[in-house]
């Protein structure tokens, strides 16, 4: 999958449950759920989300790894192939 197509996937999965999300305002090196103010239901429900369109497996042991939109678009792209 190419980059653009991955974040965009990854945006439009972040805005189906967060919809009030600027996307174009996010900055991929800053935690992201401290930049759009998610709770940990909502996170979780986030990487469902990536899980279910993007068929990644996202085991919980790696959730801590996946705090800045730069760490999700590599750990994506490293586990999609």
């Amino acid at each position: 999958m190419e980059q653009q197509e991955l974040l965009s996937t990854v945006l439009s999965t972040l805005t189906t449950i967060a919809p009030e999300v600027e996307t174009d305002a996010l900055i991929v090196d800053k935690p992201l759920r401290e930049q759009v103010d998610l709770d940990s239901m909502d996170w979780l429900n986030f990487l469902i989300g990536l899980h279910q369109k993007l068929k990644v497996d996202i085991p919980e042991s790696d959730y801590a790894k996946l705090r800045t939109l730069n760490d999700l678009l590599a750990y994506l792209r490293a586990k999609a192939g």
